[in-house]
């Protein structure tokens, strides 16, 4: 009998009468000590409804809700790739074993099987948290990163050149200033004359748009320093002007870069159709639009920025996300090691 005036029973039947007799002394200490909690119940949660349940009273680190885009993508992620294999099975009832044989056969990008997993992960980690399970049953070192088919080569500055050419006029400037500012195109397409200081030359980046359930909406950077002024480079500043004066709309709030039809912000699809011929014009099928990004964190790497800055000047939270680009100081490095050894011949 306990203090709450419920008889409880041990959780398994024992073998002897004094492992029985132990266990009873051991609750009888607790009790004295106040030290004593009622045993919870076995626990029959299935997969699916606590999952579901997971992402929707999930919050951040820092305890705010999660935004609507990442939501979106963990429903996504556990209707396409996670549910159809364990959304009937009881949490007790996924064993390593079995997750191991998922992940293995999990048909999808990489980026998409390191997310899936991740989330699986993060749900029954919470599990063990509410105490529906005593431990994780997923534990694949390393299956929380994507290992990506092919690295990204950045644009060289010959190539953006041409693609600025070949865009039409009005778009012109999007290339140059997704490059060179490293911007993602949310927030580029959101970008409006109050947020370009071109006396200080500078970019303001306080919004962007977001793509989620098949709407558009504008909403705040995706962290905290994705909110942040970023120094347009001097050589950019001319065709900063230009656009201004002859294609971005009318008022402090008037947009940058809009739909000629609706008058409101660019849409996916028109920049993926320019953005196509223009690098087709300069010999680069492989490049992707988020690749101007790549290219100008790749440039300001090699510029010789640090890791803090170059997290500064893309936005990243963690270390771990710009030291991505840090392989561009490779080049810069190689070029240091042929003046040293022009120094050295006396040169």
């Amino acid at each position: 009998m306990g203090p709450d005036l419920v008889r409880h029973n041990a959780p398994t039947t024992f073998e002897a009468k004094i492992d029985g007799e132990e266990w009873l002394a051991a609750r009888r200490r607790e009790i004295s000590v106040d030290d004593w909690q009622p045993p919870k119940a076995r626990t029959t949660a299935i997969l699916r409804t606590y999952a579901e349940t997971w992402v929707e009273t999930r919050t951040t680190s820092n305890g705010r809700p999660l935004r609507r885009k990442t939501r979106s993508h963990y429903a996504y992620l556990l209707r396409a790739h996670i549910l159809p294999t364990f959304g009937d099975m009881q949490l007790k009832a996924i064993t390593p074993a079995a997750v191991r044989h998922w992940f293995a056969a999990l048909a999808a990008t990489p980026t998409a099987r390191a997310h899936s997993y991740t989330v699986l992960s993060s749900i029954l980690k919470t599990a063990v948290e509410d105490g529906e399970i005593t431990k994780t049953p997923c534990m694949i070192k390393g299956a929380t990163k994507a290992r990506q088919e092919r690295e990204v080569r950045p644009a060289t500055l010959d190539e953006l050149e041409v693609m600025t050419e070949a865009m039409p006029e009005r778009l012109r400037l999007l290339i140059p200033l997704s490059a060179w500012c490293a911007l993602r195109f949310g927030e580029t397409a959101e970008l409006r004359r109050g947020d370009i200081d071109v006396k200080n030359g500078v970019v303001k980046i306080r919004r962007a748009v977001v793509r989620a359930d098949r709407e558009v909406y504008v909403d705040s950077p995706k962290s905290d320093a994705g909110s942040r002024d970023v120094h347009i480079p001097p050589h950019l500043i001319p065709m900063v002007k230009q656009h201004l004066r002859d294609h971005a709309q009318i008022g402090s709030d008037g947009l940058l870069f809009y739909a000629v039809r609706t008058g409101r912000q660019l849409p996916h699809s028109t920049l993926s159709y320019n953005f196509r011929r223009a690098r087709e014009a300069a010999g680069r099928p492989d490049l992707t639009a988020h690749a101007l990004r790549h290219t100008g964190a790749v440039l300001a790497a090699q510029s010789g920025a640090t890791l803090k800055e170059l997290m500064a000047r893309l936005g990243h939270t963690t270390p771990q996300m710009a030291m991505r680009y840090q392989h561009a100081s490779d080049e810069r490095d190689r070029e240091l090691a042929k003046r040293l050894s022009e120094i050295a011949k006396g040169r």
